[in-house]
């Protein structure tokens, strides 16, 4: 299973599921280094350096690092919704088939809602 870093907005919730999926996870806080508004580039060259896939809500910022330099061990962007169970599923599915995560972005989207009748 994979090593991940949650920044510090990871809700706790989807860091229990992952765990309990396999994952080691480690969490900003964990870490230390939670509420210090430390730059997200230094969070992922943090993570980078403990061979961590940095797990992050914050798309825009870490798509566009990613954008500029794929030498890290792995973004991880979600789409947040209120159902923790179903994001935490669908990043572990996302995840898991992939031999590394190293220099790669994983985008976890929210699927559309059905549309109503």
């Amino acid at each position: 299973m994979a090593s991940l870093y949650t920044d510090e907005n990871v809700d706790r919730a989807i860091v229990v599921l992952l765990r309990a999926a396999g994952h080691n996870v480690l969490t900003a806080h964990e870490d230390g280094r939670a509420n210090q508004r430390i730059p997200d580039p230094d969070v992922l060259a943090r993570a980078t350096h403990l061979g961590r896939a940095v797990v992050t809500g914050n798309r825009h910022d870490y798509h566009k690092l990613h954008r500029r330099n794929q030498t890290h061990a792995g973004i991880i962007t979600f789409t947040d919704d209120h159902d923790r169970p179903a994001l935490a599923s669908r990043i572990d599915a996302a995840i898991s088939p992939l031999p590394s995560l190293a220099g790669r972005l994983v985008k976890v989207v929210r699927p559309n809602p059905p549309p109503t009748p």
